[in-house]
């Protein structure tokens, strides 16, 4: 609720008025021990005595960029917005500069344009030292028309971004304000009088009659009166050029600026196409690089596949092979097991039966012969029928029926 904005405050230049102070330098603020202790409840009466203990003004100093009681109270006037006659008198107190300032900066950022000029060039002719706290913390010393002219001629002052102000002569020329009366022609003015007083006393040069003598005082002499205008024509050329110095100046100053700003923007962009042609080159080859590498490994994927299928070709060739030699190794080994078995058969009968045998010899081949016979004529097949017509068929030399 303490860092809450006035609800009576006025949007200026159509925001908050704390956020013309950047986020971050504003939360610094709010975790700063003065602002907790000092600033805490002050209102625009109670205000004036806390800027009148101010020694210093700056913006941020230190490794942790703490602010300076400056900057909390600029914050502060910013919260409670005071009235605009307050900020006038304490841009117009002479006793206190560190007050003056301190309504000069608020006013720099919170009135018009016409007002700022109104306001601040005034404080060109105030050239009281300031103690100015820098970034590293150390104290420098600077006057208040430095001040005065870094805020009217500066973007960014005590680490703030000021609001953008037209040139004065653009408001010149549109009539909103009047050309700038320097100081120093008064000085020339009373210059004039005393240079005029001096030659009016003048004695009056020998040889000269009275009648000269008469109308020397009476009126003036036409030499002399042209070498006065001469005089004064020669003052009013310094002084006019002193006046418009600083507007050439300025001129001249924002011209250059314009110009680097035009000649950095346009580096800026050559980087920016000169970065984005890089990369879309390193696109372009990582690109290639990528097709390369896919089509290489396509191809090792190919190569890998055919000898894969030449690999499993060549195995299944081996083992037809090896299937065929198995087989005819089995089929020769079958031809010759078969006359081994038979003459194992003979072999290995038991003595009895082969006692039988040799008394029998021919008795088995007889009943196989028999047996076969009967099986080929199929005379004996179980259909009476089909036996039948066996019969007739082996009669004539027919193939029997199964």
């Amino acid at each position: 609720m303490a860092n809450r904005t006035d609800p009576a405050a006025k949007s200026i230049h159509g925001t908050n008025p704390q956020n013309l102070v950047e986020k971050i330098l504003r939360s610094k603020i709010y975790q700063h021990t003065y602002w907790k202790e000092q600033c805490f409840g002050l209102t625009a009466e109670t205000l004036v005595d806390k800027a009148m203990e101010l020694d210093h003004l700056g913006g941020t100093f230190g490794g942790s960029r703490k602010p300076t009681p400056f900057m909390c109270l600029i914050l502060k006037m910013l919260q409670i917005q005071p009235d605009k006659e307050i900020v006038v008198e304490f841009i117009k107190n002479d006793e206190y500069k560190y007050v003056r300032i301190l309504g000069a900066f608020y006013m720099r950022l919170t009135g018009t344009v016409t007002d700022v000029y109104r306001y601040l060039e005034p404080l060109y002719n105030d050239y009281r030292k300031l103690r100015m706290k820098s970034p590293d913390g150390k104290f420098s010393l600077t006057h208040v028309d430095e001040v005065i002219d870094e805020l009217l001629t500066k973007d960014y002052s005590c680490d703030v971004a000021l609001p953008r102000v037209q040139k004065r002569w653009t408001l010149e020329a549109c009539g909103l304000l009047e050309p700038r009366r320097s100081a120093l022609e008064d000085d020339f003015e009373e210059e004039e009088e005393k240079e005029e007083e001096d030659q009016a006393m003048e004695p009056v040069e020998n040889g000269v009659h009275e009648k000269a003598s008469i109308s020397y005082y009476r009126g003036r002499s036409p030499t002399r009166e042209r070498d006065r205008d001469r005089k004064r024509d020669r003052q009013h050329s310094i002084m006019y050029e002193v006046l418009f110095f600083n507007r050439d100046r300025d001129y001249d100053r924002d011209y250059g600026r314009g110009r680097e700003r035009d000649r950095d923007r346009e580096r800026d962009r050559d980087r920016d196409r000169d970065r984005d042609r890089d990369r879309e080159r390193d696109r372009d080859r990582h690109r290639v690089r990528d097709d390369k590498d896919y089509g290489r490994d396509r191809d090792r994927e190919r190569e890998r596949e055919g000898r894969d299928r030449e690999r499993r070709d060549r195995d299944r060739g081996r083992r037809r092979s090896r299937s065929r030699s198995r087989s005819r190794d089995r089929r020769d080994r079958d031809l010759e097991e078969g006359d081994y078995r038979k003459r194992r058969a003979r072999g290995s009968v038991s003595p009895r039966r082969r006692q039988v045998d040799d008394d029998n010899p021919r008795e088995e081949p007889k009943k196989k012969k028999e047996k076969k016979e009967k099986k080929s004529d199929g005379t004996d097949h179980p259909d009476p029928e089909i036996a039948e017509a066996n019969r007739l068929r082996a009669s004539l030399g027919l193939k029997p029926l199964k």
